[in-house]
């Protein structure tokens, strides 16, 4: 299967999840501002992973636990909104890139502004 297929449809599943998040019920889940960093299926469409970013999220494994229960509903919803002939199974993977990010830009805000102090 050319990769280019591939690509297409991790970007559709990342698309296509990001607006069902918002649709989960579980309080584990919908409690919290959650993002689809990156999506990346398998060759035969057996499984997807999915990496998940969660902003403040205190209690990492709940959220954990709640997107491992919501995993049936969001993959019977995909199949329903894409057009595969094999919906693959949901595999849920705390992403941290986006808070280290913030953290390193908060880190060079306060050497620009104790530079600024030295001038």
């Amino acid at each position: 299967m050319p990769s280019y297929r591939i690509n297409r449809i991790n970007e559709d599943i990342q698309r296509e999840l990001s607006a069902l998040l918002r649709t989960v019920k579980d309080p584990r889940v919908g409690g919290h501002m959650l993002s689809v960093v990156r999506v990346d299926t398998a060759a035969d469409l057996s499984v997807s992973k999915i990496y998940i970013s969660a902003l403040d999220c205190a209690d990492e494994k709940e959220l954990r636990k709640g997107l491992k229960s919501t995993a049936g509903y969001l993959r019977r919803e995909l199949s329903r909104t894409m057009n595969l002939r094999h919906t693959p199974e949901l595999q849920f993977i705390v992403d941290h890139s986006i808070d280290e990010g913030a953290h390193i830009l908060r880190i060079m805000d306060n050497l620009e502004a104790k530079e600024h102090e030295r001038e």
